[in-house]
């Protein structure tokens, strides 16, 4: 703050360029219902892009590990999808779902689908095949391996991933 004031003395450029950080203080302090109001609303359009993006990513996951006829459909997809700047898509998004709260959403969860897919898949995929073995010797159903020794294993690289994506 120290130096951005000496900066604003130094520079002598007028308040609408460079404003000193007491205006900027005294400002915040004013609007800061109406910032309140709005920060609501994007807090509201994170939280269900991350659930929507976080559902829809872990299940296709799921569904390229259980199903293997699945991965050549839906790999191609997903990287396809990856190759598209999703900034290039917002007026689309805008178009389709309107103005308001869907198309920010929809955004979101495109931002945050591949991340969590690709992490939770590589999981999914990497899971020791000794642990496997196992629970094949142990007459172990495909989802009870599932839900005890693939998504356990998986747990650390879709952290990872969920890490990426919410940055």
């Amino acid at each position: 703050l120290c130096a951005w004031q000496l900066v604003v003395w130094a520079s002598a450029l007028p308040p609408f360029l460079l404003p000193p950080p007491a205006a900027v203080g005294r400002r915040l302090v004013e609007a800061s219902p109406l910032l309140l109001q709005h920060g609501k609303i994007t807090l509201l359009e994170i939280l269900l892009g991350l659930a929507g993006g976080v559902l829809i990513g872990a299940l296709s996951a799921l569904a390229m590990s259980l199903l293997p006829p699945l991965q050549p459909w839906l790999l191609p997809l997903l990287v396809l999808g990856q190759t598209i700047p999703v900034f290039a898509l917002a007026p689309l998004l805008v178009l389709w779902f309107g103005y308001g709260l869907a198309s920010k959403v929809a955004m979101a969860i495109l931002i945050i689908y591949f991340p969590v897919t690709a992490a939770l898949f590589d999981g999914l995929r990497r899971t020791r095949p000794v642990w496997l073995d196992l629970a094949a010797t142990m007459n172990g159903s495909r989802w009870r391996t599932l839900w005890h020794i693939r998504l356990p294993a998986a747990l650390p690289a879709f952290a990872s991933g969920l890490r990426i994506a919410t940055a």
